[in-house]
């Protein structure tokens, strides 16, 4: 029998994965020569062997895959043999121009990990940057491809001849673990005070920080992508101080709990919820708080959901043991929040801690392995109807994970918008859409963003040859954008915000044909100059063909910006509208507060001064709960919305008109739901019932909507985006009542609904627009 000989060229993500030790395996158990190795190219096998050998090695090749790989192309070619070859062997990785290798997203520590660390023979034993090839960082410690230690943030740490040996053998699950190190040789931990004093060292660093929390103190901890605020979340007294000091009022804090058993004491979890909190991604899980809610109130104060993460680093699982050692209460809980002060990026090196962080933690513990690229934690929520995620910020665990997109072509830079802001650059059939960079209001935030397209350029190998931005002219990324453009030369181009939310669906779902898309949220600099938010449009991504076909009832905001800080103003403007000009029977619930500000909004809205009109869809919501006496000023985007869900009484089956409006220009009336919402009032109905019939008519609304329009262009599918559909009652009724109209809803399952998935829709209505011009 004749030996042949076979390379497989294999892309995708397959290094760091320990994807070569994993073909050094199979090889010995075919008993097959040749070779492997890290290239630009992708992992480069040689395999040599008789037919059955070779059969035996390409199945094993693509069907036992390691945990953390991900094959994208497999290239398969027949080649001389090589004669009087006997052994197979691992050759050192090599570089090149260009590549096309996916880098793995950080891994939450595997259970081999773990059993090292709570061993107390082994010598891991709470070391707490332990890792192997199937967990641990990866992307936050990566300067450039190919992924190798000299590449990476441990450069800096040479291996002990233990730690040597692990990572030389191929047989070891830490062969070639970039990251690999234990105690004698890697990273440690200290803790300090304000002033940057050394309190503690290694494991007593560990144990005291437990103490300080557990005794109510705010603790800063450096972690995977960057820092923590963290303290004690079963003491009011804590988290009231963290808030205070922090200037977060209101907004949910996440927190951390060692076991899926102490979660359970804390919400009421479906299955999916169980399964991301475990899996290795380690996503903040948004799940329905259990009552009684152990917690202190004012970690989640406005919402019937509590954001909870299990440890993903052996220094998170080490400092959570300690402080259930520790601490008087049944559930060891910490708040985990992002290290920064609102609106700023999460905070990165020891220094940069002890400056931005010295008002707000009492103790600092650092660690002196440096984070390369700073990224918070994901945050997810499942729909419980379909048991997919909805994202709310996608970060860690997740990028730079590419989203597939349905044809190759040139790279485009997306910039993304002014608000919860990414950007996206694309490489021939994937998009890589970054971490959550953040509000770009700031100039931390924009030499943030300035660092993640420096980086992912480099790692990528990829120059723009086109940068596509927001409408709005005075979006700070707006004028990123531009000066961009001028130091590469390269052209600038604009996509109104909404038709960028349903671009960005369509390219999730790899649909090229045309949709009807419903576009929700608060803001969007309109093509007509008005404010949009709620918005029917046609999208044909094959032919970048889209138009505006109807739009939400149009409110003023009265005092532009402020507006949007008061809802109240907003209610008002809403009952302007409809010819209400002072209370009835019902007593506006803002007049306590604002009556001579109320006094007033009336001459402003008569004379049109600094009153922009919106079609939002967010600014509805806020107007409607404000006008219910839920809230009058808000703390955090999205606050009003998620008061009116909170309260809804889910047994009312009632449901508010929200008709169609033919006349030109075609819009949505809205504005009968708010008047629906006064009659309620002043009958006496309760908030819970009106906030439940105003959840069903709007659904119903959009639904005869999509319809009309559906029905009159012969399209079938619906896009649904924009941050509205991060509300669960939307998310998972709109769905259902257009897939009951005979519709297909199309939704994210990749990126968030909310602005997060705006640099997507630009680069991949970039990308289109180039090849349609070539």
């Amino acid at each position: 029998m004749t030996p042949i000989r076979q390379k497989f060229t294999i892309t995708g993500q397959v290094q760091g994965v320990g994807f070569r030790p994993f073909v050094y395996r199979i090889a010995r158990d075919t008993a097959v020569s040749g070779t492997v190795n890290n290239s630009s190219a992708g992992v480069l096998i040689e395999v040599q062997g008789f037919p059955e050998q070779m059969t035996a090695f390409s199945h094993a090749l693509q069907n036992t895959l390691p945990p953390l790989a991900k094959i994208v192309t497999f290239k398969q070619e027949t080649i001389p043999v090589v004669l009087g070859e006997e052994d197979f062997i691992i050759l050192k990785s090599t570089g090149g121009v260009g590549h096309s290798v996916l880098i793995s997203p950080d891994v939450a520590t595997c259970q081999d990990c773990l059993d090292d660390i709570l061993d107390p023979t082994n010598r891991r034993y709470r070391y707490p940057f332990t890792n192997c090839t199937n967990c641990g960082p990866r992307y936050t410690i990566t300067r450039s491809i190919p992924y190798d230690r000299p590449q990476t943030s441990m450069a800096c740490f040479p291996l002990c001849p233990d730690c040597q040996q692990e990572y030389e053998n191929p047989l070891d699950r830490r062969f070639h673990a970039q990251p690999n190190a234990c105690a004698d040789c890697g990273p440690s931990v200290w803790l300090t005070d304000g002033s940057g004093t050394t309190l503690a060292k290694n494991d007593d660093a560990l144990k005291q920080l437990a103490t300080a929390l557990s005794d109510g103190k705010i603790a800063a901890v450096k972690g995977l992508g960057g820092f923590h605020l963290v303290c004690n979340a079963m003491s009011d007294t804590a988290v009231t101080t963290l808030r205070e000091r922090k200037h977060r009022p209101d907004k949910p804090l996440a927190v951390m709990v060692p076991t899926l058993d102490h979660a359970r004491h804390l919400a009421d979890m479906l299955p999916a919820d169980q399964e991301w909190l475990t899996g290795r991604h380690r996503p903040i899980v948004l799940a329905a708080k259990h009552h009684p809610f152990p917690l202190a109130k004012q970690v989640a104060p406005d919402t019937n959901f509590v954001g909870i993460m299990l440890p993903y680093t052996p220094l998170h699982h080490i400092l959570l043991h300690d402080f259930a050692a520790v601490t008087l209460h049944e559930i060891p809980a910490l708040v985990m929040t992002s290290g920064n002060m609102s609106s700023e990026p999460i905070c990165l090196d020891n220094e940069e801690a002890l400056e931005r962080l010295g008002d707000i933690a009492d103790v600092f513990l650092f660690h002196n392995r440096d984070i390369l690229i700073r990224t918070d934690d994901s945050v997810v929520r499942v729909n419980p109807v379909t048991q997919d995620p909805i994202f709310m910020r996608r970060a860690r665990g997740f990028v730079p994970a590419p989203v597939f997109i349905p044809k190759k072509g040139p790279t485009v830079l997306g910039v993304g918008p002014e608000l919860k802001c990414t950007l996206t650059l694309t490489k021939d059939d994937q998009a890589f859409t970054s971490q959550h960079i953040g509000n770009m209001s700031n100039l931390e935030t924009l030499e943030f963003h300035t660092e993640i397209l420096a980086h992912l350029q480099d790692i990528l190998q990829v120059k723009p040859e086109l940068i596509v931005r927001d409408l709005h002219p005075d979006y700070m990324t707006s004028t990123l954008a531009e000066d961009i453009g001028k130091a590469l030369d390269i052209p600038v181009m604009t996509l109104q915000h909404h038709y960028a939310h349903i671009y960005a669906n369509l390219a999730e779902n790899k649909h090229t044909g045309p949709a009807i898309g419903l576009a929700l949220d608060g803001t969007g600099y309109g093509e007509d100059g008005t404010i949009w938010g709620g918005e029917c449009l046609m999208v044909v991504p094959e032919e970048m063909d889209h138009q505006r076909l109807a739009h939400f009832s149009h409110i003023a905001l009265p005092g532009g910006e402020a507006a949007v800080r008061e809802p109240w103003r907003i209610a008002q403007a809403a009952l302007w509208e409809l010819g209400i000009k002072e209370p009835g029977k019902y007593q506006w619930p803002w007049l306590t507060n604002f009556a001579a500000q109320s006094r007033f909004l009336p001459q402003i809205l008569k004379k049109g001064i600094n009153t922009p009109k919106t079609s939002s869809c967010g600014r509805l919501f806020d107007g409607v709960a404000a006008l219910c006496g839920l809230i009058e000023t808000i703390n955090y985007e999205g606050q009003a919305a998620i008061l009116l869900e909170k309260v809804q009484d889910m047994t009312e089956t009632g449901i508010y008109p929200c008709p169609l409006q033919s006349d030109a220009p075609i819009s949505l009336n809205t504005l009968s739901l708010v008047r629906c919402v006064v009659e309620d009032l002043e009958k006496g109905t309760p908030v819970p019932t009106i906030a439940r019939r105003f959840h069903r008519g709007l659904i119903n609304g959009l639904t005869k909507m999509a319809f009309s329009f559906a029905s009159v262009l012969n399209i079938h599918h619906v896009a649904l985006s924009g941050g509205v559909m991060q509300n669960l009652t939307l998310a998972t009724e709109l769905p259902q009542a257009l897939d009951a109209a005979g519709l297909i809803p199309l939704v994210h399952r990749q990126l968030p609904p909310n602005d997060g998935c705006i640099s997507l829709g630009q680069a991949v209505w970039g990308q289109r627009r180039l090849c349609l011009k070539a």
